[in-house]
């Protein structure tokens, strides 16, 4: 059985995002602009880019 993963980059600097959404993008591994994380495809992790969708960018790896 083959675990489903996506791809995460951050596109835009979270710098002017309210504070919940930069704890978000922390969470989600993503440190510097351009950062790539490859998470496992699961509700919460798909909840999390949601709520950050302006600034990442999600691919199925």
């Amino acid at each position: 059985m083959a675990d489903k993963r996506i791809k995460v980059t951050l596109v835009k600097s979270p710098i002017g995002a309210i504070p919940k959404h930069r704890a978000t993008v922390k969470a989600l591994g993503l440190k510097k602009l351009g950062a790539t994380n490859e998470l496992p495809d699961n509700e919460a992790v798909r909840g999390m880019c949601q709520q950050v969708c302006h600034l990442v960018k999600v691919e199925e790896a």
